[in-house]
Order: structure tokens, then sequence, then C-alpha cells
């Protein structure tokens, strides 16, 4: 078989899988099959040398895919490559879906022998040690499982906080009844949200992603971050909130009122003087620590402090005075 660029050329406006394949159209599923596996070998990119091996591997793959899957079969024989691309009539139920090669032969390979190697099984054993460039694979009756489906889920910080339950929408291939071919479907996946899981929690849903004939579906793996908030900052379990006060509340002392995200009021006294780098901690008023149910970090109060633009000779007496008081 050659795909040179001639061939390519024509091979691009005359799709004939049956001649990709080396077939006649009376060819049955064991005949197709083992043309394939023929084929398949001869050109696979890791062993052969021949400089269209990618380019036929790739060709043969699809056609492969096209003529052991009966009902892309059957529209291919009626109405050929256009008929499977833009859809054809299907009696009474209308027409076909459309359907186009994804692109990816190792995937296709990979189905046909149950791993990327068949090659240690059919070269002799000495032949198979000195020239190998394939990954060993496990015994081909062992399923691989596919690769995980990562998501992100953004939560406020309330809903960190109090708990929540998210419904989140992935998008997931899924074999078709035929079990050779797949679609695109949602599907919703519910996340309960304990209170005060942390940024960076991976929560799984085994075995949700990508479906595929000969492997067992990867996980769903959602990975929680969150959104600033205005109010606070997460430290571990520890709150921390920026308090902005004057000169005189720091000197003098204050209240600081303080909405909680549970919806609370506090009222915080101030009794120290504020100096720089001075924090208040105010105990149990922190995230929930999901490990220890019913105990929470502590709320920590940093200050940012406004000081006048100017004070009049007066004040500044007033001051130097009250400062020397003892």
């Amino acid at each position: 078989m050659s795909f040179g660029a001639t061939n390519t050329k024509k091979m691009a406006q005359e799709v004939n899988f049956y001649d990709r394949l080396e077939l006649t159209r009376s060819a049955d599923k064991q005949t197709i099959n083992k043309s394939y596996r023929r084929l398949a070998l001869e050109y696979h990119p890791d062993k052969s040398e021949d400089v269209d091996a990618e380019e036929i591997f790739r060709a043969v793959a699809e056609a492969y895919t096209v003529l052991s899957t009966p009902k892309l079969r059957a529209v291919y024989d009626t109405f050929g490559l256009e008929g499977l691309n833009n859809g054809a009539p299907i009696g009474d139920q209308g027409y076909s879906e459309s359907w186009s090669f994804h692109g990816d032969a190792r995937r296709v390979f990979r189905e046909f022998f149950g791993g990327d190697n068949p090659f240690q099984d059919i070269l002799p054993k000495k032949l198979n040690d000195e020239f190998n460039t394939l990954p060993v694979l496990e015994p081909r009756t062992r399923k691989q499982q596919g690769s995980p489906l990562n998501e992100i889920v953004l939560l406020t910080l309330e809903e960190a906080f109090n708990g929540c339950m998210k419904k989140m929408r992935v998008r997931r291939s899924v074999m078709n009844p035929d079990g050779y071919t797949s679609c695109m479907r949602d599907k919703i996946l519910t996340i309960n949200i304990k209170p005060g899981y942390k940024e960076g929690t991976k929560i799984t849903f085994p075995k949700n992603a990508d479906e595929t004939p000969n492997q067992i579906p990867g996980d769903v793996v959602f990975e929680l971050k969150y959104h600033p908030h205005t109010r606070f900052v997460r430290k571990g379990n520890d709150l921390h909130h920026t308090a902005f006060i004057t000169l005189a509340d720091a000197l003098t002392g204050c209240i600081v009122e303080l909405m909680t995200l549970d919806g609370r009021v506090l009222s915080i006294p101030v009794n120290e003087v504020v100096r720089p780098g001075y924090t208040q901690r105010v105990a149990g008023e922190g995230f929930p620590v999901t490990k220890a149910p019913g105990t929470k970090g502590d709320l920590i109060l940093d200050f940012n402090v406004t000081y006048p633009t100017s004070i009049p000779e007066t004040g500044k007496s007033l001051i130097r005075r009250g400062l020397a008081l003892k």
C-alpha cells in the first residue's frame, strides 16, 4: 500500500474505505478485523520505516471505524462519505446523525488490541527485548482506567463557611448501544460542600469521565476554589479582617462592628493601644474545622490606622500633655 503525495491528494477527493483496507464490499466482520490487524501492525508509526506510515496508519483506522460499525457502514455503502458527514435519510426515522472521524488512530489501535504494544506477543522474545520501543503492557484481560476529567468549582466564602450543595454539569463521551461509536452527553453531578472545606479540596466521582470500548471510565475530579471576599481572608482555619480606624481610636480605644459569614453582627471592643503590627484575636469566630465538627478557628483583627494630615497647635499641646500623663 502506498499513500504518496499524489495518492494522498486523490484519497482526499475519492475516499474508498474498502480500498484502504484492501477489501471487497462483501467482506464480513472477521475479514475486516483481520485486514485492519495486518495493516495497523505493518504501518504502526513506532514500528514502520515507511515515510507515510503515520498517514496510512490514520487512514486505515478511519476506514476500520466505519466498516466495523454496522450503522456507519450501512450509511457509507448507500450514501458515501458525504452521507456520513452530513447525515442521511433512514426511512421514517428522519436522518442519521452526522459523523466524522475523531482523528485519534492510536485510540482505535488501543481499543482493538487492548493496549499500545501488541508486538510483545507476536515478536520473538529475543528480538522484542532487543528492539522494543513501546511500553510494556499489563495482560490484555486487564482493562486500564481512562484519564480523569478535572473541573474547578468556585465557592463564595459564605458557601465554604456554611456548607452548600452544588450541581455541576459535565460533558463526557458515552458509548452508544452498538459498543463501537460514542456521543457527547451532559451529566449533572451533585457535590455536598461540608462547612469548612478548604480551597484546594478535591472531590472525586469515580468512573464518571469519558467512556471507551476497552477502558474503565476515568474519574471526575472537582477542585474547590474561592472567590475573593470583601471583608475576610482565610488562613488555615482562621479568618483575618482588616479594620480601618482613626488615630484617635487607635490611642483611646473603640468598638469594631463586623458582620460574620453566617449573618451575625459582632461588636468587638478594642481596649489596647493599637500600635504597628498589633492584632486582636477573637476565639471561636473563625472557620469551622471539617475534621472536628463543632470547633472553629479564630477571628484575627488586623488594623489599618488612618493618620490626620494636619493638627492645630492647640491640639498638639493637648496630645503632648495627654501622652505625658501616667
